[in-house]
């Protein structure tokens, strides 16, 4: 990973755990230009790599992140604000399908996404890590649907997934309020997996758990992270036939093979990675 090089992120890779870190605390890492052309490219490459298994996202300074960078609304390249009311609109609406779809990287690539959150978690860092995998937070982190207090809708995904997450009631008075909720409140909702007291103690449970995942064999978490995505977004009878059809097609005996293998050994069992990701027409 040391070949990648992000204004925005410092990536490591190590034992199959490739940690990205969010790196401007002196701007309270919010979400500028150079992150939302960064995000996807960079957990893209990562998954591309075929070297890693999980991802971890932290963050450096006090805050997590202070969410969008109002630079990128206010530069007239982005969002023209004369013209034409209707290609206004047009462009407004490509934009934010845009924005939207740099998140959902973190759920379309095939490996885990961890969060690890310290202190502010705001408006589009809400939409962030709502789209990773799994959340956990320090004892002073909080989160906050920033956008209402702004004066518009949230429209980057936080609206989208947070019901998937915590309960609709808790959902619609945190959107309609734009009220702070803390991590004991998200830890109660189901929002976060666990709340730790230090940053240190966090991110030192986050990467034995991230060990624990690029333990097992990569091939059966990736299927676990596609079988659950879908199943969120479909009904239990169409996703019990795609786990049918995915088993039918992905399911070979070498990985389970080698388990059976290292328990008799009391060795651990030491799985391939999956193929790098590579253009159907790349040289």
């Amino acid at each position: 990973m040391s070949d990648f090089s992000f204004n925005s992120f410092k990536v490591t890779l190590a034992d199959h755990i490739a940690h990205v870190q969010l790196s401007r605390p002196e701007a309270l890492n919010s979400m500028n230009t150079d992150f939302w052309l960064e995000l996807p490219q960079c957990v893209r490459a990562i998954e591309a790599s075929g070297e890693a298994r999980v991802i971890v996202i932290s963050s450096t300074g006090k805050h997590f992140s202070a969410g969008m960078d109002l630079g990128v609304f206010t530069n007239p390249k982005t969002v023209p604000m004369t013209g034409d009311p209707g290609r206004m609109g047009e462009n407004l609406r490509r934009t934010v399908l845009q924005l939207q779809a740099c998140l959902s990287s973190l759920e379309e690539v095939r490996l885990p996404v961890l969060t690890a959150i310290q202190g502010g978690c705001i408006g589009g860092a809400l939409d962030m890590v709502c789209a990773a995998d799994c959340r956990y937070a320090t004892a002073d982190a909080y989160f906050t649907i920033k956008e209402t207090e702004l004066g518009m809708t949230a429209d980057v995904g936080t609206l989208q997934r947070l019901p998937k997450l915590i309960p609709q009631g808790v959902v619609r008075e945190l959107a309609y309020t734009g009220r702070k909720f803390s991590a004991a409140e998200a830890k109660i909702h189901g929002l976060v997996n666990e709340v730790y007291e230090s940053q240190e103690a966090m991110l030192d449970a986050v990467m034995t758990i991230a060990k624990q995942i690029a333990a097992h064999s990569p091939l059966a978490v990736t299927g676990c992270k596609e079988m659950l995505n879908y199943s969120r977004d479909h009904s239990v009878e169409d996703s019990l036939k795609y786990m049918a059809t995915w088993q039918s097609g992905m399911f070979r005996p070498n990985d389970m093979m080698k388990t059976f293998q290292a328990k008799v050994t009391k060795q651990a069992p030491q799985f391939d990675n999956l193929f790098p990701v590579k253009q159907v027409f790349s040289e």
